[in-house]
């Protein structure tokens, strides 16, 4: 190789060399400007303040991740369920995803370290880690029975949207009374019109739990359908019950299922639309909420729904009466993931 090739080589790994260290540079300078941006308080955006955060005692409340931009946005925050817009008050603990109930809490939530993962801790009153669990995904729902001693989470092992339907996840049951945790639902018995059913592409998401801790529902996805399931945690069995239910919530008198139905094919947009489906008779009742919800909703009364969609900074939570009558209305700005605790 001539003088002249090396001089040529070498000076063209240097410009390369530059521009990527520029490059990298510029992304480093972008990345802090947005860190920047969201620890800045912007205006027009809910008041919050820093407090003690409880999970019990007092009037009913409403506890939420705050997604409003400033120095505490992430944290769980809290305010009287009758004044949703009141100032906030938050607790310096951050959770992607989060529920709780009768004193218990779960939190799903990112660990930090050279390779970020992500946990799921069971939370008391006082929002004090209890237990800590890894998970092997990204945080997608998470629900506490109404008596605070079980627990579930789910979480996207692979592909991060329920809509395109190239997705895989993982759920699991913990019971905070005998520290039994059911890893898998998949290792589960499965029932389908009778028949034991098992299959390589079997999913399950969105657990909700009845009163007696032992019942609970859960949506079942496999060979390109989407089932209801009611589980006996007991012995270990899931039994589909309805079909074309995604995400379920059971109401507090254990009647009727909360749900997102699929209305478009895989991969549309807006696929989505709130439904109540009756256990006893099967009926199926749409919301008036026409938007997409992507969403496991949660009961606020034995009438009234509440459910996350889409906002300036993030997310708002809305509701929506579960009679398939009224109109929806926006409720809390900048918040998702909430928990009604209290009396």
């Amino acid at each position: 190789m001539t003088p002249f090739l090396v001089r040529h080589r070498l000076a063209v790994l240097l410009a390369v060399t530059a521009l990527l260290v520029t490059g990298a540079a510029l992304a480093v300078h972008r990345a802090a400007g947005r860190a920047a941006e969201r620890d800045r308080t912007h205006a027009g955006q809910p008041s919050v303040t820093k407090g003690e955060v409880r999970l019990g005692g007092g009037a009913r409340r409403l506890i939420f991740r705050n997604l409003a931009w400033g120095p505490r946005r992430d944290h769980l925050a809290t305010v009287p369920l009758t004044t949703p817009g009141a100032t906030r008050t938050t607790a310096p603990r951050d959770c992607l995803r989060f529920h709780a109930a009768a004193g218990t809490g779960i939190c799903l939530r990112t660990t930090g370290g050279v390779v970020p993962g992500h946990e799921a801790v069971v939370l008391d009153s006082r929002l004090r880690p209890v237990r800590r669990f890894p998970v092997p995904g990204i945080p997608t729902r998470a629900r506490v029975s109404p008596s605070g001693r079980l627990v579930a989470w789910t979480v996207f092992v692979s592909g991060d949207s329920y809509a395109g339907g190239a997705f895989s996840t993982r759920t699991a049951l913990y019971d905070t009374r005998t520290h039994t945790l059911h890893d898998n639902l998949e290792d589960f018995t499965v029932l389908i019109d009778g028949h034991r059913h098992q299959a390589v592409d079997d999913n399950f998401w969105g657990a909700t739990f009845a009163a007696d801790d032992t019942t609970f529902y859960a949506t079942l996805g496999t060979r390109g359908r989407t089932y209801l399931v009611r589980g006996n945690l007991a012995r270990r069995s899931l039994t589909a019950v309805h079909e074309n239910v995604e995400c379920p919530s059971l109401s507090p008198d254990g009647t009727r299922i909360a749900f997102k139905k699929r209305i478009r094919p895989k991969g549309a947009d807006a696929p989505w639309r709130l439904y109540v489906l009756d256990l006893r008779s099967g009926r199926e009742t749409p919301l008036a909420e026409r938007a997409s919800v992507d969403d496991q909703a949660l009961w606020l009364d034995r009438g009234t729904l509440l459910y996350a969609l889409p906002g300036d900074y993030g997310a708002d939570l809305w509701e929506v009466p579960a009679n398939g009558e009224g109109h929806p209305r926006k409720v809390v700005a900048s918040a998702v993931s909430p928990a009604v605790i209290g009396p």
